[in-house]
């Protein structure tokens, strides 16, 4: 039986799924930002703990670059950084985007600290040192992102480096809760806040 729902969500579950995307890389709106990944992971001596960018999101081409902590287990296992990541919080953030209308072609996600920082199964919480680390790597993201309107920070740890983003683009910079189950199942009052934070977004880009 498939463990994939029916609102295509953890579709990266499916290895056939993964290969499809992994073929999709070089595409003029996603190569770009594949070798991005390929150079980092060459300047930090990482291989599959900096997750590709999915190529089903808008690449280049997007106006919002989501930003959020660091890439999970899940998004280590599958290879991209994708709201259809086989785990709560990527199914979460799938489902909000998607009511607040936020069109996946304007959208391009990635993380403040681009490898993954935990043992196998489990990821450790951001220290300061890398997310100052992974900072330093975002000037060189926006500037393979020139239709970029704005930027949404996800989360506090993300949140952490807004005065850095701000000196480094003209977008706007929005900020959101994180989508895990304790925001979003837990705590229905944080939920309405993230919605309310996303509608925003949304409006934004409809200007």
């Amino acid at each position: 039986m498939s463990t994939i729902p029916d609102d295509g969500s953890y579709a990266l579950a499916s290895l056939e799924e993964r290969e499809n995307r992994l073929r999709m890389l070089h595409r003029p709106h996603i190569a770009p930002l594949t070798q991005f990944v390929l150079d980092l992971r060459k300047q930090r001596g990482f291989s599959n703990e900096v997750p590709y960018f999915d190529p089903c999101d808008g690449g280049i081409r997007a106006h919002a670059l989501f930003l959020l902590e660091a890439p999970g287990p899940k998004a280590r296992a599958s290879g991209f950084i994708s709201r259809d990541n086989p785990d709560p919080s990527a199914r979460n953030f799938r489902a909000l985007l998607h009511e607040a209308n936020i069109l996946r072609e304007n959208t391009v996600l990635w993380n403040i600290v681009p490898w993954y920082i935990g043992t196998g199964t489990t990821i450790r919480a951001a220290t300061s040192t890398d997310i100052r680390m992974g900072a330093t790597h975002v000037k060189d993201l926006l500037a393979l992102l020139p239709r970029v309107r704005l930027v949404v920070l996800v989360g506090r740890k993300a949140q952490r480096v807004r005065d850095a983003i701000y000196a480094l683009t003209n977008a706007e910079i929005f900020e959101t809760l994180h989508p895990s189950n304790q925001v979003v199942v837990c705590w229905p009052n944080k939920r309405k806040q993230l919605q309310r934070e996303l509608a925003a977004v949304s409006s934004f880009l409809s200007k």
